[in-house]
């Protein structure tokens, strides 16, 4: 049996990374560093969008494009990409979390947390 990532898995590690919290905005779940969003999940919870590398998102939707995908037209100058949660397994997930995560907040705090979890968020 295949072992999907849920929000559930995710949401301890969005609460618990320095400087990031919780919002709800129109019922779907966010997270934050001040008013910047690095994650934010679908109504239903199915698709989990994530700050990533405008420059790298088109290779990794072409990749495996059953997983990724772009987000919608209007967000596309965003560093920003898609990914079905069924499709991902909790440490993959958890990994892109971190890193988005790293995308918003200094080098001093992310180099921190590197020292402070030297074999990723596992």
């Amino acid at each position: 049996m295949t072992v999907v990532a849920v929000i559930e898995d995710l949401r301890p590690l969005g609460a618990g990374l320095e400087r990031s919290y919780e919002a709800y905005v129109r019922g779907r779940l966010r997270f934050r560093v001040k008013q910047i969003v690095y994650v934010a999940f679908s109504l239903d919870e199915t698709v989990m969008g994530f700050a990533f590398p405008k420059d790298e998102r088109a290779a990794l939707v072409a990749a495996e494009p059953h997983k990724f995908r772009l987000p919608a037209p209007s967000e596309l100058r965003f560093n920003w990409v898609e990914a079905v949660l069924a499709e991902l397994d909790p440490t993959e997930a958890r990994e892109f979390v971190v890193d988005a995560w790293r995308m918003v907040v200094p080098r001093k705090v992310s180099h921190a947390y590197d020292l402070a979890h030297p074999n990723g968020p596992g």
